[in-house]
């Protein structure tokens, strides 16, 4: 069996924050499969997240002062944070819809 790694310019943004939010090192895992030195079948994946983890852009803006302030496709976002919370009842959860006039569905 050949596996072929299809890589997007955000997986580099994503997978750490999936990583972080269940708490798995799974590039550490990718990594020793693509060395050959395990095969995926040897971990044992065991992913852990109470509550939901929210993944919001982080805007320097005032580090950056001579920089078109017009969000484009790139965004001129400059890192991301995860906010752990346990239920959408979260004070914090609620400012942070209010500000990005999030959605949610069922």
């Amino acid at each position: 069996m050949t596996w072929y790694i299809s890589l997007k310019p955000r997986a580099s943004r994503t997978v750490p924050f999936i990583a972080k939010a269940y708490g798995e090192p799974y590039v550490n895992y990718a990594t020793k499969v693509m060395l050959g030195e395990k095969k995926v079948s040897d971990f044992n994946f065991n992913p852990q997240l109470e509550g939901f983890a929210i993944k919001q852009p982080v805007f320097s803006f005032n580090k950056f002062p001579n920089v078109n302030k017009n969000l484009g496709p790139e965004m001129k976002s400059t890192g991301e944070s995860i906010l752990f919370i346990d239920n959408l009842k979260d004070d914090q959860f609620y400012e942070l819809y209010s500000k990005r006039k999030m959605y949610l569905s069922k």
